[in-house]
C-alpha cells in the first residue's frame, strides 16, 4: 500500500519536501492556503493573515548557485543575487519541471474555479485579496491507534467546507514568518509614544518615512534594509541595537558572491578544526577587513556570536550621516526616544520594531510539537523526539549561514527515507531519538550549527554524502572543485538515491552560470602561469587536507 503524506505549505520547504515524496513513491497531498506557490517569495502589496509578507525591494541574500535546489540549477540569465520576482518566477520553473502542481491543494476562487486556475491568474496578479477562497489545515491530529499505525488525522477546510483525511505521515512546511513578534512589554513608555509605530511584517515601500524621523528597533538583514531604504526620503534615521552585529556585503573577495567564498569545504575544515574563540577571532577578522566595526558603532558583543547581516549600502550610509547607529532603547516618551548610555533624549516619528517572528503550529497539538521561548524539543531541528513513531517533520526551522533551500530539501531527502522504512522500525522508543539532545530553535543556538556539516550529516544518513577521498582517485577534478571551490547543493547528487546524472556538469560549469549575468562586456585577458601552479599547490593541500582530517 502506498503511503500517503500530507505537506502543509506549497512555499520553498513544501514544494522540495512535495517532490522528495514524489521521488520515493510516496502518494501526496500538499496543501496551500493561498492561491498559489511560492510561500515567502510571493509578493503582494497587501498583508494577508497566516502569510509571510515582503517588502518590494527584496533581493536574496544568498546567490542563485548556492540556493538552488540540488538537481535543478538556476537559468544562467538570472543575475547573481534574485529579486523575489524571479526568485518565484524559479519556484514555478521547479513545480512545472517536476509536475507539482497536480499534487498541491491551493485557495480556490469564488466563482467556483479550481485551485489551479486560480493560481494561473494569481501569477499574472489579477486576483485580489478577497477573489479566493483559502484551503486551511485546520488540525493536524494524532489518530487512536497512532501508537501502531503512526497516522494522522488532519482537517482542511475551504469556503466554508470541512474535510477530513487520514495520512500516514505529516510534513510541516508552513514556515515561520507570519506570526510577529512585537515585545511592546520590553519597551517602557510605548503606550505614551504619540508617534506611529508597526512590525516590519507592515513594511512595502519607503514613501511612509518621507521627510520623517525614523527608529528602527532591531539590526537583522530587514531591519538594516529598511533603514538604509528609508534614508533616502526621510529628514533622519536611527538604528538601536543592544548586541551589534557583523555587517558583510554580497561581494566579497575579489568581487565574487560572499557565500560561494565562505561556504567551501576546505574553510569549513578550517573553522571547524580551531577552538572556538580562534574560530570567532578568524570570523571578526575576516569581517572587519571590509570596514572597522567599532569605529561605526556595530562591534558585536563578545559574549554573543550572531549571523552576519547581508547589506551593501550600511558603512557608506553611516559614514555620510544618513543613519546613525545608537545603544538600544531605554524608554520611549511622547514625541522621543531615551538609549542607554545616552541622556539626552532623540526626537522620533516613526518607529519600525524589526524583532523577528514567533515559532508557532495553530494547527498542532500543543505536546506534539511544543514551542517554548523559541525552543522545541526536535532531533535534527526536524523531528519531535517524543512520539511514538517519526512520522511529523518540521522542515524549514534551521536558520543556516548560508542558503535555506539545499538544507530544507536534504531535510525532506532524509524525512521522506524515514518515512519510506519505517514499518520496519521499533514501535518505542524510535532508535533515531536515542541519546538525541534538546535542539533549540532560538536564533544563536541554530547557528552554532555549520550549514555544511549539518548537510553533511544528513547526506551520511541516505548515503548521499560525497566521498572525496574517492574522487581524489578517480576524479581529481571533480575533488579538486568540491573541496576548494564553492559547496553548492549538486555535490549531494552526485551518489546515493536521487543520484543525478547532470550533477558533475553542474558543478564543473557553476562559476560559468555565476559570472554569465556579469561579463556583459567582454574584453581580452592576458594568460599567465600562476593559475597552473595554484592549481599544483591547491592538489597537494587537497591531499594532505584528505589525508589528516577531512
Amino acid at each position: 500500500v502506498t503511503m500517503r503524506v500530507a505537506v502543509v505549505g506549497a512555499g520553498v520547504s513544501g514544494l522540495t519536501a512535495l517532490k522528495c515524496c514524489l521521488d520515493e513513491g510516496l502518494a501526496a497531498t500538499c496543501f496551500e492556503r493561498s492561491q498559489d506557490i511560492g510561500g515567502l517569495w510571493r509578493y503582494a502589496e497587501n498583508i494577508e493573515d497566516g502569510r509571510p509578507s515582503l517588502y518590494a525591494s527584496v533581493v536574496s541574500n544568498t546567490s542563485k548557485e548556492m540556493s538552488a535546489f540540488s538537481d535543478f540549477p538556476y537559468p544562467e540569465d538570472f543575475p547573481v543575487f534574485v529579486p523575489h520576482a524571479r526568485l518565484l518566477e524559479y519556484l514555478r520553473r521547479y513545480a512545472e519541471r517536476f509536475a507539482l502542481r497536480q499534487h498541491i491543494q491551493l485557495g480556490v476562487s469564488e466563482e467556483g474555479n479550481g485551485g489551479r486556475d486560480g493560481a494561473a491568474r494569481g501569477a499574472a496578479g489579477s486576483l485580489g485579496h478577497d477573489s479566493f477562497l483559502q484551503t486551511t489545515v485546520l488540525s493536524v491530529r494524532k489518530r487512536p491507534d497512532f501508537a501502531t499505525t503512526g497516522q494522522w488525522d488532519v482537517v482542511t477546510e475551504a469556503g466554508g467546507t470541512r474535510t477530513s483525511h487520514v495520512f500516514d505521515a505529516v510534513m510541516v512546511c508552513s514556515g515561520n514568518f507570519w506570526d510577529p513578534s512585537l515585545p511592546l512589554h520590553a519597551f517602557p513608555g510605548i503606550e505614551k509614544f504619540q508617534g506611529k509605530y508597526f512590525h516590519s511584517r507592515q513594511y512595502k515601500h519607503p514613501d511612509v518615512f518621507q521627510g520623517k524621523r525614523v527608529l528602527v528597533v532591531g539590526m537583522g538583514n530587514s531591519g538594516v534594509d529598511i533603514a538604509v531604504e528609508a534614508s533616502r526620503v526621510a529628514a533622519k534615521v536611527t538604528i538601536c541595537t543592544g548586541r551589534g552585529a557583523w555587517v558583510i556585503s554580497r561581494v566579497f573577495d575579489h568581487g565574487y558572491p560572499w557565500d560561494m567564498v565562505f561556504n567551501t569545504r576546505f574553510m569549513s575544515l578550517i573553522r571547524n578544526s580551531l577552538p572556538g574563540p580562534l574560530a570567532r577571532g578568524l570570523v571578526s577578522y575576516r569581517v572587519n577587513q571590509w570596514f572597522k566595526h567599532e569605529n561605526y558603532g556595530l562591534q558585536l558583543e563578545k559574549r554573543y556570536f550572531s549571523e552576519p547581516v547581508l547589506n551593501d549600502d550600511l558603512p557608506s550610509y553611516i559614514i555620510t550621516g544618513k543613519i546613525t547607529i545608537k545603544p538600544g532603547v531605554k524608554e520611549f516618551k511622547e514625541n522621543s526616544v531615551v538609549f542607554y548610555s545616552c541622556p539626552e533624549e532623540e526626537p522620533i516619528d516613526i518607529v519600525v520594531f524589526c524583532t523577528g517572528y514567533n515559532v508557532s503550529f495553530p494547527f498542532l497539538e500543543e505536546a506534539d510539537v511544543k514551542v517554548e521561548n523559541k525552543h522545541a524539543s526536535l532531533y535534527k531541528y526536524v523531528f519531535p523526539t517524543h512520539l511514538q513513531r517519526p512520522t511529523l517533520a518540521v522542515l524549514g526551522l534551521i536558520k543556516p549561514l548560508g542558503a535555506i533551500m539545499p538544507v530544507t530539501e536534504m531535510q525532506a531527502r532524509w524525512v521522506t527515507r524515514v518515512f519510506k522504512g519505517r514499518r520496519l522500525m521499533p514501535v518505542s522508543p524510535h532508535p533515531i531519538f536515542c541519546n538525541s539532545l534538546r535542539f533549540g530553535l532560538l536564533f544563536d543556538e541554530v547557528l552554532k550549527t555549520d550549514c555544511l556539516v549539518y548537510s553533511d550529516e544528513l547526506a551520511s544518513f541516505i548515503g548521499a554524502k560525497p566521498s572525496v577521498l574517492a574522487l581524489l582517485f578517480r576524479d581529481p577534478k571533480l575533488a579538486f572543485t568540491i573541496f576548494f571551490g564553492p559547496c553548492t547543493p549538486y555535490q549531494f547528487r552526485l551518489q546515493g538515491p536521487g543520484h543525478w546524472d547532470g550533477a558533475r556538469q553542474a558543478i564543473l560549469t557553476q562559476w560559468d552560470r555565476t559570472l554569465k549575468p556579469t561579463r556583459t562586456r567582454v574584453t581580452s585577458g592576458s594568460s599567465s602561469v600562476w593559475p597552473s601552479l595554484l592549481s599544483v599547490f591547491g592538489f597537494l593541500l587537497l591531499v594532505v587536507a584528505v589525508v589528516f582530517g577531512f
